[in-house]
């Protein structure tokens, strides 16, 4: 991405780091968790993610954004068109209880 992306400003003016990652369409991740906090904006395209412990389905396109705490089992579908995300992290314990997901407007 770069410095004139509105996103990655938007993670970077709360602090954070975020680096971007990308797949192409079908592309899976198996359940699996993480010791930090995760924060995911879709910059391109879209991806589903699966909260096995909760039994919810997440559907995100471009400028919806996901955060999940430390420890939320997730796993992810990518969208026809492939995905471009923006990741950054956060100290375990940073975001609120639970996986929230925002829409584009709304954060």
């Amino acid at each position: 991405m770069s410095d004139d992306d509105p996103l990655e400003g938007r993670l970077v003016a709360e602090g954070l780091a975020p680096y971007a990652w990308s797949n192409g369409p079908g592309d899976r991740y198996a359940t699996h968790e993480h010791d930090y906090d995760k924060v995911i904006v879709v910059a391109v395209g879209s991806i589903e993610f699966d909260l096995p412990q909760t039994g919810t389905r997440l559907w995100l396109e471009t400028g919806d954004r996901l955060e999940l705490p430390a420890g939320t089992a997730h796993r992810a579908d990518v969208g026809p068109g492939g995905v471009t995300c923006l990741e950054a992290h956060r100290p375990a314990g940073t975001l609120p209880p639970g996986p929230r997901r925002r829409p584009a407007g709304d954060w």
